[in-house]
């Protein structure tokens, strides 16, 4: 089986996603992407780019599936294509949405993007989203979204597009991450390794933090993750305040962000929005003890006693995984759920599927 992959934003996760998948599937898988950069403009246009893209790779070879991310136009891309790809099934994977992610504080909801997404719902034979929270924070929202719109509304297409809603986690390679932990006797190392943005709750981490440093606690903290020319300011004053603790502050290469993962104890999130949560599965899989909000993708990937509710609870539980730092044998082993050796038969099954009989 020939499948297509299309991915605008070729970068972070979403590059990491269409790689895994392409070098695990039992299938062959065509790669046509865009960069990393300018995701607006990538959801707006770049479906008629790609479509060339796509006619150029494929050789005059029918593709027999479709596979495109939450970042393309599909709708707009299946027109655009249909020399090429033909009457082959597509199937839209959403890593995210622009519904329900949180705005930018001061910024209206703007409804351009989310329909983009709608609009691909709707012509996609099959919709995979990447946890169940993921499915159903989606498609409890869509319906205020529909009903902003005038007349002909697709409010009756709801029901009819749920039901093609599957869930398939995000790959993720974790073998580099097998083996002990490389601890070095230091205190415990508290590790941030996600996006260094308002919606990643930055703010409560370092308030938390800066709890136990003045109880005397002690602990080192590692700040990864991708960072933005328009940062929160949260980060360089918890760096400043933080001081000597601090032993990682920035982006780290692969291969350094790989050891990173493997000398940290405790793993953080404050998140106010998380899809899936691939930084924290790498680092629990590395060894690291969780410390995650109740709320999000979170609970249906991990147990209850890794997860708080409210500051003060953080607060404890924080103080309890530096004390006790490490993940159990069997939390560390049940990550291998999402690993891509495990993953990718679900979807070329979900794929192949799609393909008529």
């Amino acid at each position: 089986m020939l499948i297509l992959l299309v991915e605008p934003y070729f970068g972070g996760s979403h590059r990491a996603w269409a790689e895994g998948y392409a070098r695990h599937s039992a299938h062959s898988v065509a790669l046509v992407t865009h960069e990393a950069r300018f995701w607006k403009w990538r959801m707006q246009g770049s479906h008629v780019t790609l479509a060339a893209a796509a006619t150029e790779r494929l050789a005059g070879r029918r593709p027999d599936v479709v596979l495109a991310s939450s970042m393309l136009d599909l709708a707009g891309f299946l027109g655009a294509a249909r020399a090429a790809v033909g009457d082959a099934p597509a199937v839209l994977y959403m890593h995210e949405n622009q519904l329900t992610y949180p705005p930018v504080p001061g910024e209206a909801v703007d409804y351009t993007y989310p329909m983009k997404q709608w609009n691909g719902m709707t012509v996609a034979d099959r919709v995979v989203f990447n946890s169940a929270f993921h499915r159903d924070a989606w498609l409890a929202a869509l319906p205020g979204m529909l009903k902003h719109f005038p007349d002909h509304g697709h409010l009756s297409l709801v029901d009819e597009v749920a039901a093609r809603t599957a869930v398939l986690p995000v790959g993720v390679d974790l073998t580099p991450l097998a083996g002990s932990p490389e601890r070095d006797g230091g205190p415990p190392i508290v590790l941030w390794n996600h996006r260094w943005e308002h919606d990643k709750n930055p703010g409560e981490f370092f308030a938390a933090l800066d709890r136990l440093a003045e109880e005397g606690v002690r602990f080192r903290v590692a700040i990864a993750g991708e960072s933005f020319r328009n940062r929160p300011a949260e980060f360089e004053a918890g760096q400043r305040r933080l001081g000597h603790r601090v032993v990682h502050f920035g982006h780290a290469p692969r291969d350094d962000y790989v050891r990173l993962l493997r000398r940290a104890g405790v793993v953080v999130s404050t998140a106010h929005q998380e899809f899936f949560g691939v930084g924290v599965v790498e680092a629990v899989a590395a060894g690291a003890r969780p410390v995650l909000p109740n709320r999000l993708s979170y609970p249906e990937l991990f147990p209850p006693e890794y997860l708080y509710d409210g500051f003060e609870r953080l607060c404890s539980l924080l103080r309890e995984a530096i004390a006790e730092p490490d993940a159990p044998p069997e939390l560390r082993d049940s990550m291998r759920r999402f690993d891509w050796s495990a993953v990718a038969p679900q979807y070329d099954d979900v794929l192949a599927a799609c393909r008529p009989a």
